[in-house]
């Protein structure tokens, strides 16, 4: 049973959205973000990557860059301004990406259902960035970033979140890259009725965000120790997520470029994947199908297919990016650990497959592989066996924006 409840949503006036509005801070690197908070005083970015306000190479775990979090926070509520709703409210959010649009419901999850697995996971989390973000939120007491969550379709609040739709939205801008958000506040009443049918819902599952919701986990665990009377309803308890129907997420594959072949030649690399794979030298960069795997290399993009039986295989082993792991990643090509190999580079299906072209030929790479999307079915399925997916496996799009909605505690 999932709790989801209404919350004083921090928004900023409608006139300055367009400005606050920023992508989430682990899209961008400190120089990227830097470009896209140029000029622009109210940018979200100063306070989810504020180190951009502070010396070149400075330290991005260095007291410095939270206070200054902290710092642009306040300016920000002060300046834009950001107005603290006065009555509790879930929020509907949309958002639009070409011919794809998806809509989910702003609410306050728990941290405790987080603890206890009813919001489920597929990832791991690494310790220096859940440091980070705990202490990014302990700072600014506040949850900026929203956790992007998932549930199996349920047409009770679909209905609700329809009936919110047919009034005028709140927020409603296209932001530069094309994407266009649109935000509703929901009455209290509906709020309500919503966070009543939400707890009929028996699991929520983390699509994007780990490192946000351990953050959110552990902010709860800190602020209750430092809390005598603490009771378990402080809003500390509860963190910032948008949560969406599974059947409305799009899933981009996250492909993989290497730097060299493991001391093979081009030749003698086809003929360690003959053993194992149908090739096909069709010109086909996108794999048209789940198993099989599109691949680049001196010039010309081939089809491989197993040549063994996929659905024999355990529900971690059959993902495409698993078997291009088992078979040839660690055995081929020496990368036996692709969280920390730095002969490997990840690079999202949102860029196309010309971004892989472009890396190969630049002599860099060795090899590109360009791989169909896990499906969000397939998450599901991993999270509910209590297992975990193997690191790079899902991109989503479009991206939440931060600014939009927070949530103070």
């Amino acid at each position: 049973m999932a709790e989801v409840l209404a919350f004083h949503g921090l928004l900023p006036v409608p006139e300055v959205v367009e400005k606050v509005a920023a992508v989430p801070y682990d899209v961008v690197d400190s120089e990227e973000a830097a470009v896209l908070a140029e000029g622009n005083p109210l940018s979200f970015l100063r306070v989810s990557r504020p180190e951009i306000e502070l010396e070149p190479g400075v330290d991005l775990y260095s007291d410095p860059v939270y206070a200054k979090a902290a710092a642009n926070f306040k300016r920000l509520c002060e300046q834009a301004p950001l107005k603290l709703d006065a009555g509790r409210h879930l929020y509907v959010y949309s958002l639009k990406m070409g011919d794809h649009t998806q809509v989910g419901v702003i609410g306050a999850a728990s941290a405790a259902d987080y603890d206890k697995d009813i919001i489920k996971k597929h990832e791991k989390t690494r310790q220096d960035k859940e440091d980070d973000r705990t202490r990014h939120v302990v700072t600014l007491r506040s949850h900026t970033g929203p956790v992007f969550l998932t549930y199996k379709d349920d047409a009770k609040i679909d209905g609700i979140v329809n009936s919110v739709m047919a009034a005028d939205a709140l927020f409603d801008f296209t932001a530069p890259d094309g994407i266009v958000h649109k935000l509703w506040r929901v009455d209290e009443a509906l709020s309500a009725e919503l966070s009543a049918l939400f707890a009929d819902v028996p699991y929520l599952y983390v699509a994007d965000g780990h490192h946000r919701a351990k953050a959110a986990s552990r902010t709860a665990e800190y602020m209750r120790e430092h809390n005598p009377a603490h009771t378990g309803k402080e809003e500390y308890n509860y963190f910032l997520s948008v949560i969406f129907p599974g059947s409305q997420l799009k899933i981009l594959p996250y492909n993989r470029v290497v730097q060299d072949l493991n001391g093979c030649d081009a030749a003698c690399f086809m003929k360690e994947l003959e053993a194992k794979f149908e090739i096909s030298a069709d010109g086909e960069k996108i794999p048209a199908e789940y198993g099989s795997i599109c691949m680049y290399i001196d010039g010309q993009w081939y089809t491989l297919k197993p040549r063994f039986d996929i659905a024999s295989l355990g529900v971690i082993e059959k993902l495409d990016v698993s078997i291009l792991q088992d078979n040839v990643l660690a055995p081929m090509l020496g990368i036996d650990d692709p969280r920390t190999s730095k002969r490997i580079h990840f690079v999202g299906g949102i860029r196309g497959t010309g971004e892989l072209e472009k890396l190969v030929d630049s002599g860099k790479y060795a090899v590109a592989f360009s791989m169909y999307p896990t499906t969000v079915e397939q998450m599901m399925d991993i999270a509910d066996a209590g297992a975990i997916m193997p690191p790079k496996s899902t991109w989503f799009e479009p991206k939440l924006r931060d600014g939009l909605v927070s949530h103070n505690f």
